[in-house]
């Protein structure tokens, strides 16, 4: 190589900006890997990179500046046999590379170089690693899951593509979207195969509702319950439960079962929040009796200022 900065291109002047730009336009047009049946671009490759490798040394580039030695690194006036423990490698073509002892990083120069495609453990081409095989396409999949088998955490059976059947654990604070990856479980490829993403639908229930972890329930009473108060059969997600009345209670008013609710993504449950509706017989002439002749002042709207 007769001068580094002709190899490059670039004046005696340029900065380290201008240096590197200069040489990763020529290493992406020269590099091995992209000239295979031209072995005088693997050889000018070769000299770039030299080039690159001295002028990017600021102490080798003063030297060559003040004519200490020469566009290979030698001293001036001396001739170089090589081989002083530098690492070698071979390109394209048998094109020997020398890259042992120079020190310089050559990552910010070919990472990227190429497309992102397979990158080099040097920049010559050698032990290069090309990009892993692709996986299979992933496949997605809608669950849906009964209200109360999403509260409890039963466990859902998915029929897959193939035809096979796996039987789901849901997760803890599963909600309406939450999605499930099943690793391996999609389709073929040369490197492997892809997930199947299952995305959970929780349907809807015909008196239970969600609010966060809770469950919410409107609970029918009489008004005898109500009003001496009662221990009732209340349904829960877990099943039947005991639950007292207090005497004197009002529509709307509402009581905890607690962790009768959805489990929590932390730990534990929520609670299942029961509010009192009181519902009137129909046609029940000894209630219209009672009530005609009920002589009562208190105005339940008293509060609302009517």
């Amino acid at each position: 190589m007769a001068d580094p900065y002709q190899a490059l291109g670039v004046a005696k002047g340029a900065s380290e900006k201008e240096i590197k730009s200069a040489y990763r336009k020529l290493a992406k047009e020269l590099h091995p890997d992209r000239n295979k049946d031209n072995p005088k671009a693997t050889e000018r490759f070769s000299d770039v990179t030299k080039a690159y490798d001295l002028l990017l040394d600021k102490d080798k580039r003063a030297q060559f500046d003040r004519g200490e030695i020469d566009a290979d690194g030698n001293p001036a006036g001396f001739g170089f046999a090589g081989g002083q423990g530098g690492a070698y490698s071979r390109g394209a073509g048998g094109q020997q590379f020398d890259f042992g002892n120079s020190g310089t990083d050559f990552g910010d120069i070919f990472e990227g170089l190429f497309g992102g495609g397979g990158r080099s453990s040097n920049p010559f081409g050698s032990r290069q690693r090309s990009a892993p095989p692709p996986k299979g396409a992933n496949v997605s999949y809608r669950l849906k899951v009964e209200f109360i088998a999403a509260a409890t955490l039963e466990k859902q059976r998915i029929t897959l593509e193939d035809g096979k059947t796996i039987d789901l654990s849901l997760p803890k604070g599963v909600e309406e979207g939450t999605q499930m990856r099943l690793g391996g479980k999609g389709r073929q490829g040369p490197g492997g195969n892809g997930d199947a993403i299952v995305t959970i639908h929780i349907n809807s229930h015909p008196f239970y509702e969600r609010d966060g972890d809770n469950v919410t329930l409107e609970l029918p009473i009489s008004l005898k319950e109500a009003v001496e108060g009662a221990k009732i059969k209340v349904p829960t997600v877990d099943g039947p439960v005991m639950l007292s009345i207090p005497a004197g209670s009002d529509s709307g008013k509402t009581l905890r079962l607690k962790n009768k609710g959805f489990h929590k993504k932390t730990s534990g449950r929520g609670d299942q929040l029961v509010t009192l509706m009181i519902t009137l017989p129909k046609d029940n002439e000894k209630l219209s009796e009672f009530v005609k002749d009920w002589d009562n002042d208190d105005n339940p709207r008293a509060d609302m200022g009517v």
